[in-house]
């Protein structure tokens, strides 16, 4: 198939290129390098069946293709903050500029929402039907608000339009080529351990997070986008729940730092608890991940070596 990726230079959306490639697709990669990087797909440059288009997606583009996976869009609270108007308009007018051209050539398109759309969370963990919990005036409302938006949408052209539509809610994910800079707890702990720095935990570091490794979760949005049981939402991520003071641990263990753990205050909105049901992923997609914290965290590790 001719398959576009929005997005497609970014932390997840170069592997799931490789991916594709990987099964003998035509790959179209489209990213505007706010947060993506060529380095990521260098590797797939000079084969015939890679594209690389420099495209915003606020913007409408003309293409031909049979799927779309539209993962375009600041992932992390350091990248989307920097610019909300930017992040909102990312979300809500590449949705519908992608949805428009899903509508116009008959393609298949799979949003990449995200597990913010349930906000500060009161139900735990967190399963497809639960309506959230979010603040739509805080300083992450840019980027949950923004990817709620697109899931109406999404929805909407599929009732409205028929469009041929799938939604996954993607959890804590990590793994090679993520940014350094990015602000996620995983980069950061890491990034700080390599450099023997402090290690910033926020409020008491008792709050939790569920971490899925890249290659686990590619696999389950390339199974979300293939089965036909389904076009509402599903959970992609890891159950198994840590806190931020064992990831941070974690590190200093497996980089052999020499990092002290220091607090800071917690930041507006930052989620208390997160970790998905994954029993539709797992009835629907015959999916669960297989890539346990420390084997990821020791992959991730390598690659930072190179890059800090």
């Amino acid at each position: 198939m001719r398959i576009l990726v929005t997005g497609g230079a970014g932390f997840l959306g170069s592997h799931l290129c490789d991916r594709l490639i990987e099964q003998g697709h035509d790959v179209l990669c489209l990213d505007n390098y706010f947060t993506g990087a060529k380095k990521n797909v260098e590797q797939l440059i000079g084969n015939p069946k890679f594209e690389l288009i420099r495209h915003d997606v606020t913007e409408p583009i003309l293409l031909e293709v049979d799927r779309i996976y539209n993962l375009a869009c600041p992932a992390s609270p350091v990248h989307y903050q920097y610019n909300p108007v930017k992040t909102i308009k990312t979300s809500v007018l590449g949705a519908v500029n992608m949805l428009g051209l899903a509508k116009r050539v008959k393609a298949r398109i799979l949003q990449a929402s995200t597990s913010e759309v349930y906000g500060d969370p009161n139900i735990h963990p967190q399963v497809e039907e639960y309506w959230g919990n979010v603040n739509p005036i805080g300083i992450r409302s840019c980027y949950d608000e923004g990817k709620r938006t697109a899931e109406t949408l999404f929805m909407d052209y599929h009732r409205q339009n028929k469009v041929d539509i799938r939604i996954v809610r993607i959890f804590n994910t990590y793994g090679p080529r993520m940014n350094p800079n990015d602000g996620r707890v995983v980069s950061n702990f890491i990034v700080q351990a390599l450099r023997n720095e402090n290690i910033t935990v926020y409020g008491d570091g008792l709050q939790t997070r569920s971490f899925c490794f890249e290659s686990d979760l590619i696999e389950a949005i390339l199974r979300t986008m293939e089965q036909t049981e389904r076009c509402e939402p599903i959970n992609i991520g890891n159950p198994t729940e840590f806190t931020i003071l064992e990831l941070a641990e974690k590190v200093i263990s497996l980089t052999g730092s020499k990092s002290k753990i220091i607090r800071e205050p917690l930041p507006s909105d930052d989620p208390k608890q997160r970790k998905p049901d994954i029993s539709k992923a797992q009835k629907i997609l015959g999916w669960q991940p297989k890539v346990h914290l420390e084997e990821g965290l020791k992959r991730t590790i390598e690659y930072f070596r190179s890059c800090v």
